[in-house]
């Protein structure tokens, strides 16, 4: 889902300077389930994780809405008598959306605080400049909602003590070629990306392999860049290819502008998108007229019966409804108290216990680990936007 790896290169040059001065750097303060309070990691009654979240800056609405999804699944832990006689403790570090503090907060996590694990960041670049901390030390990070695939391996080699809790982008990708080829009956598309989003062209990429591989034709690639607020020449152009389907990989701002703009150049053709679109605001800057005939994948839905004990437990917490960074928040939590109750508290039991974590059940569905890759075999939706609202129009069930 979030954004590329352009500055997790630059810290990691940065990493072990870094490494000298973070234990000298603030991060926030801790909570227990909402709790607060000091103490150690895993002595006396107490198991302490850290979260490494982006609580301000300019992806703060990520990473606030994984760590509410995160502190709910442990409250829920330690309402239910703790894990293993003990109560877990969340020990709170603000990255503020950049690589380098994300190296700093987990740094004086582990140094520090001497957490066990932590859950976080939420993008791709923190999770990549914080993966050589945890390496060192040897403590495992599991990522709610970073979906580039080197988040866990590198160089075809998976990063022993990396994980999440979301699926990949390019099985996004397939998704929606397969959706376009074999439910909407698309023989020709139009891909339409974001050309300074490592997230966009790599979904543009996969689509486009799949769809042609589909029997179908990418008929026109054209390129748009975040923060852009007129894409009517380029979709002049598109419309042109009279394309049945339009893949949008981008996020929730740019797209609704683009749908917006495309409803009005008379374009009808179906838009397609991946999980950048999951965000009540597409309808506020489209309109719910124009967002009608399109489609986009992301990692569950409200109406699931398999989510609905998580959703009513969010409602009741905290007075409003999960998005889905608050779901892969709390499905992060929930995996790192399973893989505790399995094993306790040492490092090395905990690294094993959630790669072989196998039909957990979760916030989003139900989840195994691949061992090969520490990415999660779950199920996919592919969402309806009609009228304002979203139905469910596919559910994908997981490979592997």
């Amino acid at each position: 889902m979030l954004f590329g790896k352009k500055k997790a290169r630059l810290a990691a040059l940065i990493t072990s300077g870094l490494l000298a001065c973070a234990m000298f750097t603030g991060c926030g303060g801790d909570t227990a389930g909402g709790n607060t309070g000091g103490g150690n990691a895993a002595t006396g009654d107490e198991i302490v994780i850290g979260s490494n979240f982006e609580l301000t800056g300019n992806v703060a609405q990520y990473g606030s809405n994984s760590a509410k999804g995160l502190r709910l699944a442990i409250k829920e832990a330690n309402d239910a008598g703790g894990v293993n006689g003990k109560k877990i403790k969340i020990v709170e570090a603000d990255n503020k959306s950049d690589a380098a503090e994300a190296v700093n907060s987990a740094t004086k996590l582990i140094s520090d605080d001497n957490v066990i694990a932590i859950v976080g960041p939420a993008v791709t670049a923190n999770v990549i400049a914080e993966s050589q901390v945890a390496a060192d030390n040897k403590v495992s990070v599991i990522a709610p909602a970073a979906t580039n695939p080197d988040v866990t391996v590198e160089n075809g080699a998976v990063k022993p003590y990396i994980f999440r809790s979301c699926f990949i982008d390019p099985q996004q990708g397939e998704v929606m070629a397969e959706f376009a080829a074999k439910d909407l009956s698309a023989k020709t598309a139009v891909i339409y990306v974001d050309s300074s989003s490592d997230y966009s062209k790599s979904l543009g990429k996969v689509f486009k392999e799949k769809f042609e591989a589909a029997g179908g034709q990418v008929a026109m690639e054209e390129a748009f860049l975040a923060k852009d607020q007129d894409f009517k020449a380029a979709l002049t152009k598109i419309a042109t290819a009279n394309a049945d389907v339009i893949f949008v990989p981008g996020y929730y701002e740019e797209v609704g502008k683009i749908v917006k703009q495309a409803r009005e150049l008379g374009i009808n053709s179906v838009i397609l998108g991946a999980d950048g679109w999951d965000d009540s605001k597409v309808v506020d800057i489209a309109g719910k007229d124009a967002l009608n005939n399109t489609f986009f994948c992301t990692h569950y839905f409200e109406g699931d019966e398999d989510s609905q004990a998580f959703i009513k437990s969010y409602q009741n917490e905290y007075k409003e409804n999960p998005n889905v960074f608050a779901a892969l928040g709390y499905d992060s939590g929930k995996m790192l108290v399973d893989a505790i109750q399995r094993g306790g508290t040492d490092a090395e039991k905990i690294r094993d216990n959630i790669e072989t974590i196998k039909d957990l059940k979760v916030g989003t569905g139900v989840i195994t680990m691949d061992a090969a890759t520490h990415n999660p075999i779950k199920g996919i939706v592919v969402l309806e936007n009609k009228d304002g609202s979203r139905s469910l129009r596919a559910k994908i069930s997981p490979k592997g």
